[in-house]
């Protein structure tokens, strides 16, 4: 359960003065990139682009603050912003949201049957191994 701790609580142990110069720097050559482009984004979409700005500075904060490595960065795609138009043409900002949860919803159990998957296959696949190796004569 201990792998579920954000990284942020790790990296700020060590945190220093030096490291918060290197971040501003970083955030700030970030900002000049992400910022614009997730006003085109917003405005590609269909919506304002006081969206684009509110969903960067959000999900920036979300994602350095819940990732998982101290280095972790994140920004706007353009794959997306062709499927958001298209809600947000035939549905209006309620449908975007609405189909923003339900992908959440999907997700959810989709991932789970995944992570399942794999880790059943490699609970076999060491079995195997641990087979051949006993099968092996020294």
């Amino acid at each position: 359960m201990n792998s579920l701790k954000p990284m942020l609580l790790t990296c700020l142990k060590s945190y220093d003065k030096s490291q918060f110069i290197k971040d501003v720097t970083a955030g700030i050559i970030v900002a000049i990139i992400a910022l614009p482009l997730s006003i085109a984004l917003a405005l590609a979409s269909g919506v304002g682009p006081e969206a684009g700005i509110f969903t960067a500075i959000v999900a920036g904060f979300v994602i350095s603050t819940l990732g998982g490595s101290c280095v972790q960065i994140a920004g706007p795609t353009a794959a997306f912003a062709t499927i958001v138009a298209g809600i947000v043409a035939k549905d209006g900002l309620d449908g975007l949201v609405i189909s923003t949860i339900l992908v959440g919803i999907f997700l959810i159990p989709g991932l789970y049957v995944i992570f399942e998957s794999l880790a059943t296959y490699f609970k076999k696949r060491k079995e195997k191994e641990q087979i051949k190796e006993d099968e092996y004569v020294y």
